[in-house]
């Protein structure tokens, strides 16, 4: 059967765009990794490190892996924890020591930062343990589980964390970075809130679109997908390849 228009390049069922197909362990496993949004993200703390006016790289490294433990493995276990929305098959006790472990790990790493930075860093490290508990628990009645919050945490953070630990100081340039992640991450907020929306929760679409010149379009679950996933791809592709370059550039290449 052709498809009606709009219906190219039709989503797989899953969760989200990265999580299709059967359920196996692995696909559960990177379905929680949510790789393009950790990549994303992670891709903030290289930004925000090499802003210094001399980049340390045994520190961007280790505020590399902290990141990764508390947001790509901590924060997603316990989102995961909290209704299955990603509907893996994970067992529960399995979510509970890898949330429990990444953010130990990032703890003792932002720990080892304190007593190489100074005692103004344990604040960060404060700030983080709070984002994460508070935003995937919704702790505080919910009031960091918002689209500001989302961005703020997952945008301007680590930004404002990287570059800090880099120079001990927070410049006027970071700030202004530090805004420009927060909209990025507004952005993929949007996005990806329409996007689990109709993964997760539509039945079915219906409707259409009639243009100025008689044009008909049918409404589908694709026509409204695909359009804002490839946007999420695209944003994230952009953020991680700025980071590369950005990267090159200050090894000389």
């Amino acid at each position: 059967m052709e498809p009606e228009p709009g219906e190219t390049s039709a989503p797989r069922d899953g969760p989200a765009y990265y999580a299709v197909g059967a359920h196996t362990r692995l696909r559960d496993v990177r379905a929680i990794l949510h790789p393009p949004y950790t990549a994303w993200h992670l891709s903030y703390v290289v930004i925000g490190s090499l802003l210094a006016s001399k980049v340390n790289w045994s520190t961007l490294a280790a505020a590399v892996v902290a990141f990764f433990l508390a947001v790509g493995v901590a924060a997603h276990a316990l989102d995961e924890l909290r209704g299955r929305p990603l509907g893996t098959q994970l067992p529960k006790n399995l979510l509970i020591t890898c949330a429990a472990l990444g953010l130990s790990g990032a703890i003792a790493i932002g720990i080892l930062g304190v007593l190489r930075l100074g005692p103004w860093f344990a604040v960060f490290i404060g700030l983080g343990v709070i984002l994460v508990l508070g935003y995937n628990l919704e702790l505080f009645g919910g009031r960091l589980h918002t689209d500001l919050g989302f961005a703020l945490a997952w945008g301007a953070f680590p930004i404002l964390t990287a570059a800090y630990a880099q120079d001990q100081t927070i410049a006027a340039s970071t700030i202004l970075l530090a805004c420009s992640a927060t909209f990025l991450s507004a952005a993929q907020r949007s996005l990806s809130n329409q996007a689990r929306k109709i993964r997760r929760r539509a039945v079915s679409v219906e409707g259409r679109i009639v243009y100025a010149d008689g044009t008909v379009e049918r409404l589908s679950r694709s026509y409204l997908l695909v359009p804002v996933e490839r946007a999420l791809r695209a944003l994230s592709w952009a953020i991680i390849v700025l980071a590369a370059s950005l990267l090159l550039l200050r090894l000389g290449y």
